[in-house]
Order: structure tokens, then sequence, then C-alpha cells
């Protein structure tokens, strides 16, 4: 089977669940060609298990200070390229079009009429779950960003609902954790008003990371550049994480054991509900601004939760070998009764 995997670039979890997944369909023996869209060619990094994947500008939305501008993001849409993208992507030699989330796909998909596969955690809005900050256009931006005919959405959580668990790497639980140290992912945050906001609690250890990173003048606070392989050997033996309330992250931390505190980026939708799904499933602790008051208090907090997750993307790529049936509640709750939850203390 030919395989065409349209994937949203702009934030790393879209394609952090990529790998997972690009790695079990490789093992499958699927033919899979990846797309990726929404961030500028220099700036993906550790994509080896995408071979030969091809890049388009798709859309993006603007971030200043921990906060979506719906206005900034129409300004610097390319609409012309974007509909130009669509209608010179052929997808006629594929027999499955997928999309995480990926606009360009999605919409070429459906100017050529081939269904497409959704498989993602915004396809899980599709269901009745935790919802937070929404408003007409969030609403809008969800259901028609990337349309899918047959939409896999992915959650912490079942809520009752015919929906998975995160796709997520699922390493050993850590043998040993530094108790004072701290992840800090803030990539939609000024970098050196974050540094600054946790210069007072010296008794930790943080390492930020950044897109772009700057030098650290306080001595418990490193700045590192993105990169795969040392954002996960510094998330393994941390204590905890500082972050916004994207999907993925969380997930990974959660299946780790790790504390976690999010800051939701403003008038986003999805990582303010996500928010709320941690807060009402006691996974998590949230603050709105950058807020050291909060900070404080969820450092002295000892109680973290560790989900045991399975091998959600091998799920999904057996259910493709089996031609897709319906993912009906028994075939759910399958999947949902190998999850455990259990308390952690630090």
């Amino acid at each position: 089977m030919k395989i065409f995997y349209g994937v949203q670039g702009t934030g790393n979890g879209h394609i952090t669940r990529a790998r997972v997944m690009a790695r079990e369909l490789n093992t499958a023996g699927f033919d899979v060609t990846f797309q990726f869209s929404g961030r500028p060619a220099d700036k993906y990094f550790d994509m080896e298990v995408f071979n030969g994947y091809q890049l388009k500008d798709g859309l993006t939305f603007n971030t200043h200070k921990g906060q979506v501008s719906y206005v900034k993001t129409a300004l610097q849409a390319k609409p012309i390229r974007f509909v130009k993208d669509i209608g010179s992507l052929d997808l006629s030699g594929y027999d499955l079009i997928i999309s995480d989330f990926e606009p360009v796909t999605a919409w070429a998909a459906k100017r050529q009429r081939k269904p497409v596969l959704g498989i993602g955690h915004q396809y899980a809005f599709g269901h009745d779950i935790p919802r937070a900050g929404g408003d007409p256009i969030a609403e809008r931006v969800m259901k028609y960003f990337a349309p899918a005919d047959i939409g896999v959405g992915l959650h912490w959580h079942h809520f009752g609902q015919p929906i998975l668990p995160p796709i997520i790497e699922t390493p050993a639980f850590p043998q040993s954790v530094q108790a004072n140290k701290i992840l800090v992912y803030l990539p939609f945050e000024d970098i050196g008003e974050v540094m600054t906001l946790l210069s007072p609690f010296e008794n930790y250890q943080f390492h930020v990371y950044a897109p772009e990173p700057i030098a650290s003048p306080y001595s418990h606070i490193q700045c590192k550049p993105l990169s795969r392989q040392g954002f996960q050997t510094d998330l393994y033996d941390s204590a905890g994480i500082i972050s916004n309330a994207g999907f993925e992250l969380a997930s990974e931390s959660l299946q780790l054991g790790k504390k976690i505190l999010v800051k939701p980026l403003h008038a986003q939708m999805e990582q303010i509900s996500n928010a709320a799904a941690l807060k009402q499933l006691g996974y998590g602790h949230t603050m709105y601004n950058l807020d050291a008051a909060v900070i404080d208090e969820w450092l002295r907090h000892p109680h973290a939760v560790h989900v045991t997750y399975p091998n959600v993307a091998k799920v999904i790529v057996d259910w493709l070998k089996d031609g897709m049936p319906a993912m009906d509640a028994d075939f759910t709750e399958r999947v949902w009764e190998k999850v455990d939850v259990l308390q952690v203390s630090y």
C-alpha cells in the first residue's frame, strides 16, 4: 500500500508523533511519502526517519508573547501560494491519504475526491471532550483547517468517546530522577522574560529549550537549542516540565511520570482545552500567565501522575493492515484496557 502522509510542522508535537508512526509504518512494509508544512525549511531538525520527505509553505499561526493573533495570521498567510500548492499536489498514485492536521494534503485530497484519514489530537475535538476558550473563529479553524473524512482522535483519557490514547514512544520508566531538575519549553514566550521569571528559584536546575537560545546570566539556568536527542535526555531524568499546553509533550511527560505545569497560549482553543483536561483529570497544573507564585507552589508540590500508554502507533498500523474496520466501542475499549494510571511522588 502506498500512503501519502501530511504533517503539520508548526509545532514539534505533530512531528514527534509522525516519527513514531513512520517507524511502525516502515516496519510493517508500507511505502510512505511524508509532507510537512507550516515552518521554514531550515527550522526542521532530526528528520532522518522521513526518507525523502516533501515541504510546503502551508499555513501557520502567528504568535507573540504567548498569544495567537488571528489578524497577523491572516496578514502573513500566502493564500495564492497555498492554493497553488493544493493544485500541484498529485495524489493519484496513492492508496491512502493521511493528514495529521496538515492543510495542503487534506485540501488537495478533497479537491481530487480522495478520502482522508485524519490522525491526531485535533480530531478528538469532533467528540464530547473537555473544551474551553472556544470562539466562532477557533471553532471554524478546528473544523476546516485540515478536514478529514475519517478522524482518529487522540487524548489522555477516553472521556467515554471512541478516541485512542496518545501516539508516543514508550520508553521504560526512569529508574532515577533528579528531584531539582526541571525541563522548560515555552517556545512562544519571550525567552529572556522566562529566565528572569525562573531566576529566584536557585535551588532548582532549569534546562530551557528555545528556538533561538540566548546566553543565560544565571548559573542554575541553562538555555539550549532545540534538539530531539538532547531534549529527550533532559526530559528522561527531570522531575517535571514547564511548557505551553501542547498535546504531545504532555503525553510524553505523563508516560514518564513527570510533574506538569502548563501555560496555554492565549486565544488558542486547543491549548486552553488541553489545560482544562489536565486539570479535570488531575494530571497537571495550569497557569494562564507567567506567574512566579504559581511556579513556586508547583515546585514545592511533590505529586505527579504516571500513565502507562500502549504502543498506539502499532495499534493503528495493524488496523490499517486489517482494512480499517470501524473503530467501535469494543475496539477502543480494548486499547484503553491497557492503560494504567499510577501516582508518583518526588
